[in-house]
């Protein structure tokens, strides 16, 4: 049987239950409760076994959230939850509760949302970072901004080990004619071998996310095919956001229909391999016995996110082989 399909980010959220900043009337497709519940159908019809669940907010409810959807959903292969990284003390302990959960495979911060554009090399954030690397997780980079994608490279050498995704391959200037810089920067970012990337949130670079096709991305695919190749990059369908877009299968069908002008193993990379490589999602998560497995076996709620100082404590299945621009306002 074929290596499952993973769809290496997705978001839920919840205003009653976190705070989302970005989130507003602006919007009111997805300004309001979004459960996994409405996306399990739309991966059924486009034939999407597994995803990845990617914080949303800078905040331990978001994390919460995406954990108890996960133990609801044995679709949910793995989170990428959020920690203070600007605070290494509480980011310890939330690494270190991260480090000790096979669900809890990365961390991901909004640096779109802060002021400064170098935030991240901050020394209190490179601290952070360090430590994520050193517990073997992920570190995904919302890369908005060109100066964003150019840090790439400088974390990349600070931290030989931390693979880094970029997401939504850092926001090219689709529908806006002149492909530099992001067209030079890319390619830098993808000369460092542990930085993979994200297919996903290919929208129009314009006021107007909807105003995309295949034919408008498929430069840019092409750019990233030819940069870091098929094994280090993952598609993602960046649901519920898409719904600005067009909707999960109006994004699975145009870009999934770029994919297939590759090759059967490469086609095969870019849907599933290259989200279990880079996250270490264990095989044994990916079988289609795990899909009907008892929901109790799932990880329950982490105890150990912490949302202040005063808070902080102290079987593979034989269905595959085992190889293992700123008009987002904001937006994850």
């Amino acid at each position: 049987m074929p290596f499952p399909i993973i769809d290496a980010h997705q978001h839920v959220w919840d205003p009653a239950l976190a705070e989302y900043d970005w989130l507003g009337p602006e919007t009111p497709e997805i300004n309001r409760a979004i459960g996994f519940e409405e996306l399990e159908p739309q991966l059924a019809s486009a034939g999407v076994d597994f995803t990845v669940l990617v914080q949303s907010a800078d905040n331990a409810e978001d994390t919460q959230l995406m954990v108890a959807t996960a133990a609801r959903h044995r679709q949910v292969a793995a989170v990428v939850g959020w920690a203070p990284l600007d605070d290494p003390a509480r980011a310890g302990v939330t690494i270190e509760s991260y480090a000790a959960d096979p669900l809890m495979v990365g961390v991901r911060t909004l640096i779109h949302n802060q002021a400064d554009a170098d935030w991240l090399l901050r020394d209190d954030v490179d601290q952070s970072l360090g430590m994520l690397e050193a517990a073997g997780l992920t570190f995904d980079i919302v890369a908005v901004l060109p100066r964003h994608l150019e840090l790439v490279p400088i974390i990349a050498a600070r931290h030989p080990d931390l693979r880094i995704a970029i997401d939504h391959l850092a926001k090219p200037p689709i529908g806006l004619g002149d492909r530099e810089p992001w067209w030079s920067l890319i390619q830098k970012a993808a000369a460092c071998p542990l930085v993979y990337a994200k297919v996903s949130g290919l929208y129009s670079a314009t006021d107007d996310l909807a105003n995309w096709t295949p034919d408008l991305i498929s430069p840019f695919v092409d750019r990233a095919l030819d940069t870091f190749g098929p094994r280090r990059l993952m598609y993602g369908g960046d649901w519920p956001i898409s719904l600005l877009a067009g909707g999960y299968a109006t994004v699975w069908a145009g870009v999934s229909a770029l994919f297939d002008r590759l090759s059967a193993p490469d086609r095969e990379q870019v849907l599933g391999r290259a989200a279990a490589d880079f996250y270490r999602i264990p095989l044994a998560r990916l079988s289609r016995e795990a899909l009907v497995t008892n929901i109790t076996q799932v990880s329950p709620p982490i105890p150990c996110l912490i949302r202040s100082s005063q808070d902080a404590p102290d079987g593979v299945s034989a269905d595959f082989d085992q190889d293992p621009r700123t008009t987002d306002k904001g937006r994850p």
